[in-house]
């Protein structure tokens, strides 16, 4: 029997790391053609076939699929921050990272929880209940009799990250060579942020406390408890939570009712700690969530978290108040709030077109689908207006916190479309922020986030 002092799990470690390094120089050579070509002249010679290029990008950033899965789905929701035929592409790559066998798994284990790891558990599947973009869960069970999921990251991950970053802003600089509509260097900027900070587990479990802190007086979310004495910087232990994936509800044909149940849940899960503690989950992912017996929510994944200055959610009102009232100048206001700059009437009234498309649902005060069509073909109709108005106008530089805003809003949208929710989003979202008072969320945040250790950001 092969036992944990084995040369197998290190030498399947140093493949893989070898692999990496192989594929890395592959992606770099593969992008720097792309680049070449750019620079020879030979991508101007009439339409951009972005089809073939979304093509050739995907293949070059093909081998690199853990993190770039979750950058794919943050930029396929910011309009034309990629051509659409790029961002598609890059959606559709899917985590091809093979599951660490039981061997490596042990190994991995040792490493975090000491030589008498498998002893803090009364049992411990073998077999990866999961995948995650960095890591596998696995189910156990504690000797309280508690069932728990324990996600472990896969190993060199901080390398792979830093990687596949340099290769996400080569193609970035490939695309800007020949579309200034979009500048992308704050959107590097919070993806590179975001993704760092998702490796450290530790931080993702106060993420989990600050969660269950601001949403517990929902009954209708239901958040995992972090387990501390088992949970380091590359093991995340955590209660397990039972339910159904979105799709598997859906299959069951719900009616109505159930249907606007769960999205009602959704908005609240998403929306009560932006408006009232200025904190946004910022992956809406099918992934990150499933769905209980009684229309409830599970939310499962806390890596992906943004905390916000209060100011910046006060400016996400006002912006609204400024669509609802045709109010200019209280428009220009709210883009500068955000950090929008060098705004002109033009770039204004175009700005105003994607809002209007976001904040649409939120205007009318009567029960209305999220879109009115039901498909995802206006959202793409609106996107490629905003983008070739913006490139007319030579660009704009969206502030980092957007991204991350504009992922939770447009991701929640494609669920709900999804779902055939048809509710009174106004009524909803009046609700929710009520008398809004920026003095209050800061007194609430800083509540919350002194209680779980974390800092609000600068």
């Amino acid at each position: 029997m092969t036992t944990d002092n084995d040369d197998t799990p290190r030498q399947s470690e140093d493949n893989r790391l070898g692999g990496r390094v192989r594929r890395y120089a592959r992606v770099g050579a593969s992008a720097g053609k792309l680049a070449a070509k750019l620079a020879t002249g030979r991508m101007f010679g009439g339409e951009m076939d972005h089809a073939r290029y979304a093509a050739d990008l995907t293949a070059a950033l093909g081998g690199l699929k853990g993190p770039l899965m979750k950058v794919a789905q943050i930029l396929s929701t910011i309009p034309d921050a990629l051509p659409r035929e790029y961002s598609q592409a890059l959606a559709s790559l899917q985590a091809d990272a093979p599951s660490m066998g039981w061997l490596f798994v042990k190994r991995r284990m040792r490493s975090e929880l000491g030589a008498e790891w498998q002893g803090r558990f009364a049992d411990f599947g073998k077999e990866a209940a999961a995948a995650a973009s960095l890591g596998q869960v696995h189910r156990a069970r504690l000797h309280d009799g508690r069932d728990v999921a324990c996600k472990l990251q896969y190993p060199d991950m901080a390398a792979t990250v830093e990687a596949d970053l340099k290769q996400l802003r080569a193609a970035f600089a490939i695309y800007r060579r020949y579309d200034s509509a979009i500048d992308a260097d704050n959107i590097l900027l919070e993806l590179t942020a975001r993704l760092r900070e998702e490796l450290d587990y530790q931080r993702e479990s106060r993420n989990m406390l600050l969660y269950r802190h601001m949403l517990t007086d929902e009954p209708a979310v239901h958040i995992p408890e972090p387990v501390a004495d088992l949970t380091t910087q590359r093991l995340l232990t955590m209660t397990w939570l039972n339910g159904r994936k979105l799709q598997n509800f859906l299959d069951t044909n719900p009616d109505a009712d159930s249907r606007n149940a769960v999205a009602l849940n959704m908005f609240r899960a998403w929306y009560v700690p932006f408006y009232r503690y200025g904190v946004i989950h910022g992956d809406p992912h099918l992934g990150n969530y499933s769905l209980r017996d009684d229309f409830s929510v599970n939310l499962l994944d806390f890596g992906c978290i943004r905390i916000f200055q209060p100011g910046f959610v006060h400016a996400v009102i006002s912006l609204y108040e400024a669509l609802r009232d045709n109010d200019t100048d209280k428009a220009v206001a709210a883009y500068e709030s955000w950090g929008f700059q060098n705004l002109s009437n033009e770039l204004i009234d175009v700005l105003n077109v994607w809002a209007g498309f976001v904040y649409g649902p939120l205007l009318d005060d009567r029960p209305r689908r999220m879109e009115e069509s039901n498909s995802v073909a206006y959202g793409a109709e609106v996107a490629t207006k905003v983008h070739k108005e913006l490139r007319r106008l030579g660009g704009v530089k969206p502030p980092r916190e957007f991204v991350l805003v504009d992922r939770a809003a447009i991701g929640l949208g494609a669920v709900f479309l999804r779902l055939d929710a048809h509710v009174n989003w106004y009524r909803i979202f009046h609700d929710l922020i009520g008398d809004f008072d920026p003095a209050k969320l800061a007194e609430n945040q800083q509540t919350a986030l002194d209680l779980v250790g974390l800092d609000r950001p600068q």
